[in-house]
């Protein structure tokens, strides 16, 4: 409502703000922040330079509502003394919205008058309002003016807390790309903050030599555990993006950095063997391995920092101990099945930006394919499930010289994955179809016809093929289609000759999958049938042009060589006829679930429009079931008399209206049932049923408006 102009001016004027600015505190969190946004939308509306709503007494109501909020902040910004720190958040959160779009007088309006309580609000250090202080800061913050924000900024870089310290650290680090070449001071800084813990921790030089002030504040740091482990859990999130600053701001090589934090791992998996090759540590080795030892918060955030690490300047330096610490995390059984997820996702992450894999030891390998193989009969689901994730991520690593330099051979893999396609959880068998699609290639290379197939593999598409036609999950199913979509595409045409394997398997895939229950896999199974019309359609292009109507009559053409292409295309046609195409789009043009009848109304389309003009096809029929769909399109038709009898393609394809359909089913229900006019319908209708219920009972009519 407020978007217009006369709108805006009577709120205004009629005094709204006040409760406006009372909502603002709000304990609901969803009342609460609406208010915030409908605060900023005015404060940022009414600013004087805005012509678009010059009608309002610019000046005067601008200058009227600034006051209010102002002195709304100020009373709000900095808690009262046993006072919960929720509406001082929500302040910060209102200032933070509004500087981040406000233009230069109503920017420094606000930071002149809330300097003080912003500035006390900063050496008051409350580490809860950290986050919220650094989002108001950087909202107004400008490298090249000395104002409020920049002595804010220099006060957050310097708090004695070293866990605010790194808060604010991380918050400007992630805020400061567009002053990155004119605030160098302060982002050096932070830098230095943010590698501090890890430096301290590991023992690396990431600093050079620290002050011995910095290690004293660190040590006292480890008498509070979580603490201690938030602040290094913050540091890691961050020593990606600290890894590509450049060498100016950097006091250390990247690939140092990326072995502290292997070091790190190293620490936390319990390696008393790891030293530190300076002396931060000394006198206090053992309270950080109590903080950090078997620590899974400290783990998971290592592993997702040394997987962003990969694509850090001479990353490759580090191969070898990145390896062995991701091999040796994968390969332990005491391993979380949330760290060992994100072990796998390391690995992987590593192993695409590796242009050679020969530097990894036999030995390394076995231990590599021992615990994978220990995995994928974990006793819970959720490791077997990542496990044979990961076998399949592996397929996707770019293609090596030689199959022999692969980390794990389809030799060793191909049995886990056949395997876990009979797995208990539903999970676990979608992953490992999932898995053998990834990895079609080793498993059925291009144009290899289903005759020679090993007996393995036939009876692996056999399972596939009990698993859509009996799974109770639709997860697994869903992943079938997918695996023939990627069979299927992965030929460069699909095989005519005899009936193979594949085209027996696609045959059932679309009678089975046009009849499942789950809207997806219909729509997979849609996508498949696309794949077909790709492949019988690929040498005939879509006829344009003015003549080309929906609802044109098909005519002969006199010229010879449009006679050939016109049989060639009649026979593409009835072999789609022959597979089951056709009769799949039209059972999905009638589906209840819109997703399906729109992808199959698309494709009906496709169909109509690429055989336009052809005459010979006007003897391609289908036959229609006497139930089910067939029965609904005979309706469409006006011809249900007509049982048992052969309809002509063409003839359905002009009958039925398809472009209509297609407009009806590519609306969104929403343009029905949200609606203003559906809205006062619902109201009128629960008013009068309500209603007619009072009457005996008395009920009083509360119609709910949401």
């Amino acid at each position: 409502m407020l978007l217009h102009p006369k709108a805006l001016a009577f709120f205004v004027q009629s005094g709204f703000i006040t409760p406006l600015l009372q909502l603002q505190s709000d304990p609901s969190m969803f009342v609460a922040s609406a208010a915030n946004q409908l605060l900023a939308h005015i404060l940022l509306a009414i600013q004087p330079e805005n012509k678009e709503h010059a009608n309002i007494k610019t000046n005067t109501e601008h200058s009227r509502v600034v006051l209010q909020t102002t002195d709304h902040i100020k009373e709000s910004l900095v808690p009262k003394e046993g006072t919960l720190a929720a509406g001082s958040l929500q302040v910060l959160k209102l200032l933070a919205l509004i500087l981040d779009q406000a233009r230069r007088p109503l920017r420094d309006q606000l930071l002149m008058a809330l300097a003080a309580s912003l500035e006390e609000l900063a050496e008051a250090a409350y580490s809860q309002m950290t986050p919220a202080l650094m989002d108001v800061i950087m909202a107004g913050y400008s490298p090249d003016s000395d104002d409020v924000t920049s002595r804010l900024l220099s006060s957050m870089l310097n708090v004695n807390k070293p866990a605010d310290l790194v808060q604010a650290a991380a918050a400007f680090l992630h805020q400061s790309h567009s002053c990155a070449s004119s605030d160098a001071a302060n982002i050096r800084q932070a830098v230095r903050i943010l590698l501090l813990p890890l430096h301290f921790v590991t023992g690396h030089p990431l600093l050079g030599t620290a002050p011995s002030a910095d290690t004293a504040i660190m040590t006292a740091q480890l008498k509070n555990k979580s603490t201690f482990i938030s602040m290094i859990c913050v540091c890691l999130r961050n020593t990606p993006q600290v890894a590509l600053m450049p060498p100016g701001i950097l006091p250390c090589l990247p690939a140092m950095i990326v072995l502290s934090v292997v070091t790190l791992l190293r620490i936390c998996s319990g390696d008393a063997s790891t030293s530190s090759s300076s002396s931060s540590l000394d006198g206090c080795k053992n309270e950080v391995y109590r903080c950090i030892v078997n620590c899974g918060k400290v783990q998971k955030s290592a592993l997702e920092a040394l997987a962003s690490l990969s694509s850090s300047p001479g990353a490759d330096s580090t191969m070898n101990e990145v390896s062995e610490i991701l091999v040796h995390y994968m390969s332990n059984p005491d391993s979380d099945p949330t760290v060992l997820q994100k072990s796998y996702k390391a690995f992987v992450q590593w192993t695409s930006v590796w242009t050679d894999l020969s530097f990894i030891s036999q030995q390394l390998r076995e231990d590599l394919f021992m615990g994978v193989e220990k995995r994928a009969c974990d006793p819970r689901w959720e490791v077997r499930d990542s496990t044979i994730e990961f076998l399949g991520q592996l397929h996707c690593v770019p293609t090596r010289k030689s199959a022999d330099s692969a980390l794990l051979s389809e030799r060793l893999t191909a049995p886990l994955l056949r395997e876990a396609l009979q797995d208990s959880e539903s999970y676990v068998r979608a992953s490992a179809v999932s898995a053998l699609a990834r990895g079609f290639r080793s498993f059925v290379p291009d144009g290899l016809q289903g005759t020679e197939l090993s007996q393995e593999q036939t009876d692996t598409v056999g399972r596939l093929l009990k698993i859509l036609c009996e799974d109770t999950e639709g997860f697994a199913r869903r992943a079938v289609v997918r695996y023939f979509m990627t069979w299927l595409s992965s030929c460069s045409s699909p095989p005519s000759s005899p009936p193979s394997l594949l085209l027996e398997s696609v045959r059932v895939v679309l009678s089975r999958g046009s009849l499942d229950l789950d809207w997806e896999v219909k729509v997979n199974t849609l996508e498949l049938a696309e794949l077909l019309l790709d492949a019988a359609f690929s040498d005939h292009g879509r006829c344009t042009g003015a003549e080309n109507h929906p609802y044109a009559t098909f005519s002969t053409h006199a010229n010879g060589q449009a006679r050939a292409g016109d049989a060639a295309l009649d026979s593409a046609l009835s072999s789609l006829v022959d597979q089951g195409v056709f009769s799949v789009l039209l059972s999905g043009l009638v589906d209840c679930d819109r997703p399906v009848a729109l992808k199959a109304c698309e494709l009906l389309i496709r169909i109509r429009e690429t055989i336009y003009g052809t005459a010979d096809v006007m003897s391609v029929s289908c036959e229609l079931p006497e139930w089910g769909w067939g029965k609904e399109i005979r309706k469409m038709l006006k011809n249900e008399g007509d049982k048992g009898q052969r309809v002509s393609v063409c003839e359905v394809l002009t009958s039925l209206a398809l472009d209509e359909r297609r407009v009806l089913l590519s609306q969104s229900s929403d343009y029905v049932h949200n609606s203003f006019q559906s809205l006062l319908q619902d109201i009128l209708s629960a008013g009068v049923t309500l209603g007619d219920a009072g009457k005996d009972g008395g009920q009083e009519v509360i119609v709910d408006c949401y």
